[in-house]
């Protein structure tokens, strides 16, 4: 490659517009006649569809919005019965068991009854159901 084989666009001058019917761009300088678009500042807003309701107002809002707070799933004493009899109430009991999914909050309630000696390992239990699990273990220990 040498200096006079280089070509460039940067010092490319823009069509000078509005000179004269010999310079190709004259009269109308290339906008057409009349109309909103061949008027300086003329043109239309973007979203502008010709007076129809735009696209952004025709299409549905999105109601209400979704809580980064997750709700943790409801595990009643009922639900423990499906466990083996003394085995730990954990996480990975609950999910071996069926009863919650893999990284699933969730809170054991007294709503039902214990039939089983269970040991409680977790930290996620009412006041009602920690005391009905131990009250289980007691019973069953007295038998």
């Amino acid at each position: 490659m040498k200096l006079h084989e280089i070509t460039t666009t940067l010092g490319k001058k823009s069509k000078r517009v509005g000179r004269g019917i010999g310079s190709g761009k004259g009269k109308t300088a290339g906008r057409g006649t009349k109309g909103q678009n061949s008027r300086t500042g003329g043109g239309v807003r973007p979203g502008f569809e010709g007076g129809q309701t735009p696209l952004i107002r025709r299409i549905p809002k999105l109601k209400g919005f979704k809580s980064r707070n997750v709700k943790p799933t409801v595990i009643t004493l009922n639900d423990l019965n499906k466990l083996a009899p003394g085995s730990k109430v954990n996480s990975e009991t609950l999910i071996a068991a069926g009863i919650i999914e893999k990284g699933e909050a969730y809170k054991i309630v007294l709503t039902g009854t214990l039939n089983k000696k269970l040991v409680l390992d977790t930290e996620s239990v009412s006041k009602g159901a920690k005391e009905a699990i131990e009250k289980s273990e007691e019973v069953k220990a007295s038998k």
